[in-house]
């Protein structure tokens, strides 16, 4: 019997990184004769590993390799893909390791083999190249505005013609958007493989901490089967938002400042049933709104959630509360004063349905003038369940946080043209 303790320092260094030994199956290169493999899994599987080593063992194997490193941005690529912690120099022996030219966007191993750096952002980038493998990472990402990633992943499959078998690996968390949704159409038909799997698939090696905040955070909404579980979720027919709806929304650098911050509050009826919606919200001088924060409590008494409106105005220092007060405007003054926010609240009344509405402003997501400045799992939920046809059909009774959040972009950018009934208090 052979003990790790009795290998040298080389030899155990060796062992570590012999990635067979230490993979699961759904991270290894599916047997067979394939000529795209997609990983579709849930944030913390391991997709980047099983990526840079696929990498390497094509690297290793032929010497006139030519591979094409694909992501969002190429700062994207450098940073998770080549530097990161399980990118491609990360992973390498040091004697084995390739050589980063940082200003050729390219990487070169000992035995000859190269990689060069592209973005999905700039498709012409990729038209002309001609490569022999590819590690195309986090396509869910990709800016699909003027149909950039159809067109990145188009450009790279027509230089897809060097060496005898050119293959492409693409990872990803599973996220609707067009790009994933045609490599799925495409492995029901046979042409595509995937694997799957979710977060806790990598639990043993993922912080404990990680893993109980996740399963806290997102453990029962349905944005957490998709980004943990690894699930593609399926649209509503007729919703007013739609899931690449808000990943396109999605910031992916520092919002700008906001010259103007405003609270929408929804209050519950009781505190035994529905949350009391509370969305944070900004608009800077692009005139771009931020969803900044949600703060919405769950089976609160109207002190506990007159109180955690207190605490969202005091940390994101807001101009103005814009609250419901359908449900009895005394009450929802009253509460409020009680807590002390020393700033103008408004009180508005609703005149039409909460899916009416919504509509301009899901009108204004559309437009691109909205973005998330993180990812809301329970906010999101509740936009995707609202109907065109003025029914809900999302979680929980009613949509307190979409409603929130109505009012909050309501006051900021529709002014008037809502028309509401308000009273300032």
């Amino acid at each position: 019997m052979v003990r790790l303790g009795n290998f040298s320092r080389p030899e155990k260094e060796e062992f570590r990184q012999h990635w067979r030994l230490w993979a699961r199956k759904e991270q290894l290169p599916p047997p067979g004769d394939w000529r795209i493999w997609m990983i579709c899994a849930g944030r913390g599987f391991g997709k980047t590993r099983a990526g840079a080593e696929w990498v390497r063992a094509v690297a290793k194997r032929d010497p006139d390799a030519r591979v094409a490193l694909v992501g969002s941005s190429i700062s994207e690529v450098r940073a998770v893909m080549v530097e990161g912690e399980s990118g491609l120099l990360a992973i390498s022996p040091p004697d084995r390791a390739p050589q980063f030219e940082p200003s050729l966007k390219r990487l070169t191993w000992p035995n000859g083999a190269q990689a060069f750096l592209y973005s999905a952002a700039e498709p012409e980038g990729l038209r002309g190249p001609q490569h022999s493998a590819a590690w195309c990472d986090e396509i869910g990402k990709w800016e699909n505005a003027s149909q950039r990633a159809i067109s990145a992943w188009d450009n790279l499959l027509m230089g897809m013609r060097l060496g005898e078998d050119p293959r492409i690996l693409a990872t990803t968390t599973p996220r609707a958007v067009p790009l994933v949704r045609r490599l799925l159409a495409e492995a029901d038909a046979g042409d595509v493989i995937v694997s799957r799997g979710s977060t806790y698939d990598n639990a043993t090696n993922l912080p404990e901490r990680f893993v109980r905040q996740m399963k806290r955070s997102f453990g029962k909404t349905a944005l957490g089967r998709q980004e943990l579980d690894g699930e593609i979720l399926a649209d509503v027919e007729g919703a007013l938002w739609t899931r690449a709806l808000l990943e396109r929304c999605r910031e992916t650098a520092l919002p700008e400042a906001s010259s103007r911050i405003v609270i929408g509050v929804d209050p519950p009826a009781s505190a035994k049933g529905d949350a009391c919606g509370i969305i944070v919200t900004g608009i800077g001088d692009s005139g771009v709104a931020t969803v900044l924060a949600d703060a919405s409590v769950q089976k609160a008494s109207p002190e506990k959630w007159a109180r955690a409106v207190a605490r969202a105005a005091k940390a994101w220092n807001v101009d103005r509360v814009i609250a419901e007060a359908n449900q009895g405007g005394a009450m929802v003054e009253s509460v409020l004063r009680a807590a002390d926010i020393a700033l103008p609240v408004k009180l508005v009344h609703a005149s039409r349905g909460k899916v009416a509405r919504a509509e301009p402003v899901a009108a204004l997501y559309e437009a691109g003038r909205v973005r998330h400045s993180a990812m809301f799992a329970k906010l999101e939920d509740e936009l995707c369940g609202l109907m065109a046809g003025g029914t809900y059909e999302g979680p929980g009774r009613s949509p307190d946080r979409a409603d929130a959040l109505v009012w909050a972009l309501t006051e900021l950018m529709l002014g008037s043209r809502s028309q509401p009934r308000v009273q300032t208090i």
